[in-house]
C-alpha cells in the first residue's frame, strides 16, 4: 500500500511543487486548495506522472466545518492518512497602525488556525495509528522578528509555538512533527498579499518593493522548499531552514539590532 499525503495550499506555488515531488516518490495525493479550476490543473500534472488522478478537494482552511469535510473524504478514499502537510498561507506588509483588525483575522485565520484546524481533525486518526508526520510551513517571519512584518510574523511566529511544542508532546506518541522556515520565495504568494501603507503611493510602493524581490533570480523557488519537506519527511528532521533563511537566522543571532535597523531602513517606505 502506498502512503498517502495530504497537502493543503496545493493548487500552486509550494503547494503545487510539493505534490509533483511526493507523486514522483511513490505518494498517493489528497490535494486542497480553495480554487478547484486549479487543483484540476495540479491534478492532471500528477496523473502525467503517476497515471492515476489523485483526490481533489475545494477547502478553505479558515473554516473547521470544511476542514473536517476534507479529512472525512480522504480518509473515506484511501482509509489512512501518512502525511499532513499544512501550506496555505498569506503575506502581508505595511506599518502595524496601517492593519486593520479585519486584515489581522485574515492573516491569523489563515496562517494558524488553518493550520490548528487540520492538525485539530487529523490528530486522532494519528494517535489511533500510532504514527504519522505533519510538516508546517512556516518562514524565517516566525524565527526573526521583522519590522513593517508584524501581523505576518505574529502569525508564523504562532507557527513556530505550534510546531515546536506539539513535536515535544507527540514525538514520544510515534508522530512526527517539523517546521519549515524558508525566505521570500518566488511563487504567486502576490495574489493574496496583504499591503498597507501611509497613503495609496506608499502602499503599491511596497507591492512593487516586494515584486521586484521574489523577481530577483537568486531568490529560491518553490521546488526548494519542496525540497526540504521532502528531506523533513524521509528523515524525521524537527526543522529545515530552506537556503538563505539559514543565513537570515545567523546574522539575526550575531547581530539582531543591526538586522532590525538594515530591516527598518528596507521596509519603512514614507513611515517616518
Amino acid at each position: 500500500m502506498a502512503p498517502t499525503v495530504l497537502i493543503t495550499g496545493a493548487s500552486q506555488g509550494i503547494g503545487k511543487a510539493t505534490a509533483l515531488l511526493f507523486a514522483r516518490n511513490g505518494y498517493d495525493l489528497i490535494l486542497a486548495a480553495r480554487q478547484p479550476d486549479h487543483l484540476e490543473t495540479v491534478a492532471a500534472e500528477v496523473q502525467s506522472i503517476t497515471g492515476t488522478l489523485p483526490l481533489t478537494i475545494s477547502c478553505d482552511v479558515t473554516d473547521p466545518s470544511q476542514v473536517e469535510t476534507l479529512v472525512e473524504k480522504a480518509l473515506e478514499h484511501y482509509g489512512y492518512i501518512d502525511v499532513l502537510v499544512n501550506n496555505a498561507g498569506i503575506f502581508a506588509s505595511g506599518p502595524v497602525e496601517e492593519f486593520c483588525l479585519k486584515d489581522w483575522y485574515q492573516i491569523i485565520d489563515t496562517n494558524l488556525w488553518g493550520y490548528i484546524h487540520t492538525i485539530h481533525t487529523l490528530l486522532p486518526h494519528f494517535l489511533q495509528r500510532g504514527k504519522g508526520t505533519i510538516v508546517n510551513v512556516s518562514s524565517i517571519g516566525g524565527k526573526v522578528p521583522t519590522p513593517y512584518l508584524v501581523p505576518y510574523c505574529t502569525s508564523k511566529f504562532g507557527v513556530t509555538g505550534l510546531t515546536e511544542s506539539l513535536n515535544a508532546e507527540l514525538k514520544p506518541k510515534g508522530i512526527h512533527v517539523c517546521g519549515i522556515y524558508p525566505n521570500l520565495i518566488k511563487s504567486s504568494l502576490m495574489e493574496r498579499a496583504i499591503f498597507r501603507g501611509k497613503d495609496k503611493e506608499d502602499t503599491e510602493s511596497r507591492r512593487e518593493q516586494l515584486n521586484a524581490v521574489i523577481s530577483n533570480p537568486v531568490v529560491e523557488k518553490p521546488e526548494d522548499v519542496a525540497n526540504a519537506i521532502w528531506d523533513a519527511v524521509k528523515n524525521q528532521r524537527s526543522e529545515v531552514m530552506v537556503g538563505s533563511a539559514n543565513f537570515s537566522q545567523g546574522f539575526y543571532r550575531l547581530f539582531p539590532n543591526l538586522l532590525q535597523w538594515v530591516s527598518r531602513q528596507t521596509l519603512k517606505n514614507k513611515d517616518k
